[in-house]
């Protein structure tokens, strides 16, 4: 009997042994229970019918208890949120808004509408406290995950650019809300309210930025390096700063009862705010420098750092400033250094933002019951408070930036993201909610405006965007890079290593053309919501090698990098508004003869031959081809130049170079190649297969003018490729229209390609 054998039977035995001595044990158990001692939830099942009621009684009675309710609305709460936030996304809207519309879903607003029944199960009063808890705490580690995201060097190197707005845009809209704060007092807040706590409420509410949001958007218009970006992300760190430090003296004279009462508590917070600055963040700076990387930066670290946090966050809620001040300011004087910055957003952020502040948006939303608001009166009140809203902060920060020396068109654009609320400002909301100090009617007439305001900033944008465009900008600029002799590639490739390979490949292409040559390499970062501490390190990391690679070749390169939601499009925008004459791309895995790559194809096969193909679905939906065909054809049609789509084969150099042609339209990959090979010295083979007599005449005349001005050119005497024909070569130069018809009738001599462009002539 074999080894494996031997452990089977040995397993057998056993589990039969031991689970009859079990069994036995159990029977004879059972003699000494009291009689009747049963499942409290049913009698004992005498047949398998009785037995599934009593299935489903358990199933019941473990899904209304505490921990079954609290998973099951976490569960809901995270498929809504990720629904709604997947879909403004897709708006061209921050996901923050479609979680904040799906807390309002799942809210009385709507759930309890529509199914009130549901709502009460779901979301019955005694059970959210347990959410209220989490989201709190969520709040916590996002509240400190932004503090990390302020660089306090640069802002105080833009302090003085930047003082003037940021505190305008603060200031005016805070004087406009105590205005309205006046106007209301007698009719909506609740009587045992002091009118200065009120005031001071609404005041802050209207002032506050959300600097998480602005920063993303800024990273989607590609303005983080700019002036304009600097500027405004700068102005918002100094605004977040100076609001959150007037937040805290807010609560603290709000909960004292004015201010005479709250000068203690404001005298102690300085004090609490000078030892974190002048005692803590140096003890901080020093570690920073010793722990900056994953490897030392262990449990133990990250047990001390989060104890930190909590003991912050302790002290100011005991002092009256609440607990999310002391998780704000405990980011703030974390180290310096950005790698060790990076490791604990990481550490901090996937849970927070995608688990906890989800809860905290439907807590947020339970709360808001737009049905309150039933009357003309009170939504007339509301739209005030919007446009004071708007008025007070997008135009403190437009005057403000045109007051220091700013363009109208970078002012508009500051008023437009200083105008942004977002998150922070239902943060403020919610504290002032639970301090019963906004009554539920001001609370919801607060919750739309910051939905209108946060929701308005991307179309304004882009409105300012239309306004300041023009078409005869865009084409003298392609003009002028034409009239100056400017050859103008745009190189977008996503994996880092690829990018070397594809700067090689421009190189050799296009190196000897007789204007002067300039690649721009851009790498897209897909995901709005990318944390601007790790945007700068996936751009560090991706145009890594291609800057090696130029420095290698020694040629200028442009690198670019930019967020987006929709990288497809906005390429093709990229290569159209800036006039590019060719765009190089690479065709991802789909053709790629990786290990990885192949396996994924592999498996993808696998997957449509297994479910797939019995209900007819399309093939070219799975087959490699049919993704690369795709992608191409968006390029051609929607961009005004060249392009070249490319197909990694473990490419190194063309020097045996295969062109294909099928017809008269074909005959433009000539010249391509006549560059190519006069780069690269090497040899090319012409496989020619024209579709009638009178196109073979054309094609013969220009193959034999290309071959005799051409050196170690030939023609195959094959009129179609093979899988043997292709092994041959190391390069293929093919047209976009010839690659579609091999797709469909060479799939398998594919297969064996070498490295291939294929090529498109400018669409228009």
């Amino acid at each position: 009997m074999s080894k494996g054998a031997k452990s089977f039977t040995f397993y057998i035995l056993m589990i039969l042994v031991f689970g009859s001595l079990m069994y036995l044990i159990a029977k004879e158990g059972e003699t000494y229970q009291i009689d009747g001692a049963l499942n409290s939830i049913s009698e004992k099942p005498t047949d398998l019918l009785s037995g599934f009621d009593t299935f489903k009684k358990l199933v019941l009675h473990h899904t209304e208890s505490p921990l079954g309710i609290l998973l099951l609305q976490i569960i809901t709460i995270l498929i809504i949120a990720r629904a709604c936030g997947w879909l403004f996304q897709k708006m061209g809207q921050p996901t923050v808004i479609g979680e904040i519309v799906a807390g309002i879903l799942l809210g009385p607003s709507v759930l309890g509408n529509l199914l009130p029944e549901v709502s009460s199960f779901l979301f019955r009063p005694e059970s959210l406290a347990n959410i209220n808890i989490l989201s709190q705490f969520g709040l916590i580690l996002f509240m400190y995950a932004i503090g990390m995201e302020l660089d306090l060097m640069e802002v105080k190197k833009k302090l003085r650019e930047t003082l003037l707005i940021s505190h305008a845009s603060i200031v005016i809209p805070f004087f406009l809300g105590m205005l309205v704060a006046y106007f209301m007092y007698e009719s909506y807040s609740y009587k045992f309210t002091p009118f200065l706590s009120f005031a001071l409420f609404i005041g802050i509410s209207m002032s506050i930025t959300a600097f998480p949001v602005l920063a993303r958007i800024i990273q989607e218009k590609g303005l983080t390096r700019s002036h304009l970006g600097t500027i405004s992300l700068a102005s918002a760190a100094n605004g977040d700063i100076t609001a959150w430090c007037l937040l805290a003296v807010v609560v603290a004279v709000a909960q004292a009862g004015n201010m005479l009462s709250a000068t203690y508590n404001i005298l102690f917070s300085v004090l609490y705010v000078l030892i974190m600055f002048f005692a803590v963040r140096p003890f901080f700076a020093m570690i920073g420098n010793i722990y900056h990387n994953k490897e030392v930066v262990n449990k133990g670290m990250v047990a001390f750092i989060f104890l930190f946090l909590i003991l912050s966050s302790f002290l100011t809620e005991v002092l009256g400033l609440h607990v999310l001040f002391g998780a704000f300011i405990a980011g703030v004087v974390m180290p310096s250094n950005l790698k060790f910055r990076k490791i604990m957003s990481e550490k901090v952020e996937d849970i927070s933002l995608t688990l906890l502040l989800p809860l905290f948006f439907v807590s947020t939303g339970l709360r808001t019951e737009i049905g309150l608001l039933n009357t003309p009166q009170l939504w007339g009140t509301c739209l005030a408070i919007i446009l004071v809203a708007i008025v007070g902060k997008f135009g403190g920060a437009l005057f403000s930036a045109r007051f220091v020396g700013e363009s109208w068109k970078n002012s508009l654009y500051i008023g437009a993201l200083m105008n942004t609320r977002g998150l922070m400002e239902l943060i403020v909301l919610t504290i002032g909610y639970e301090m019963q100090i906004l009554p539920p009617a001001i609370f919801v007439m607060l919750v739309l405006m910051t939905l209108v305001t946060t929701f308005m900033t991307t179309p304004l944008i882009s409105f300012i965007d239309f306004c300041y465009r023009t078409r005869e900008k865009i084409i003298e600029n392609k003009k002028a890079g034409t009239v100056s002799g400017v050859f103008k590639v745009l190189l977008s490739f996503g994996r880092a290593g690829n990018g070397q390979i594809m700067l090689d490949v421009a190189h050799q292409m296009f190196s000897k053309g007789k204007n002067h040559l300039e690649i721009t390499a851009l790498h897209l970062t897909v995901g709005s919501d990318v944390n601007p501490l790790h945007a700068d390190n996936f751009e560090e990391v991706s145009f890594g090698p291609i800057l090696y690679g130029a420095k290698k070749l020694g040629i200028p390169l442009i690198t670019r990098y930019e967020v987006s939601n929709n990288a497809g499009q906005d390429i093709c925008d990229i290569v159209n508004e800036e006039g590019y004459d060719f765009l190089l791309v690479g065709a991802g895995i789909s053709m790629s003869d990786a290990p990885d790559d192949v396996a994924a194809n592999k498996y993808r096969a696998t997957f449509y031959n297994r479910y797939f193909k019995k209900l007819n679905a399309p093939e070219s939906w799975f087959y490699p081809g049919g993704l690369l065909k795709d992608k191409t054809k968006m390029f051609i049609e929607q961009t005004n130049c060249a392009v070249g789509v490319f197909v990694n084969r473990g490419f190194v150099k063309a020097t045996n170079v295969l062109v294909t042609l099928t017809n008269v339209e074909d005959l433009f990959l000539l010249e391509y190649v006549h560059r190519l090979v006069k780069a690269t010295h090497g040899s090319v083979g012409i496989v020619s297969n024209p579709p009638n007599s009178e196109e073979e005449l054309v094609m013969t005349e220009s193959i034999q003018k290309f071959i005799f001005e051409t050196k170690h050119a030939t023609l195959l005497a094959e009129k179609k490729l093979s899988g043997d024909i292709l092994a041959k070569f190391n390069f293929m130069l093919i047209s976009y229209p010839t690659w579609n018809i091999l797709c469909e009738t060479r799939k398998d001599a594919l297969q064996k390609m070498p490295s291939t462009l294929i090529l498109n002539k400018a669409s228009k």
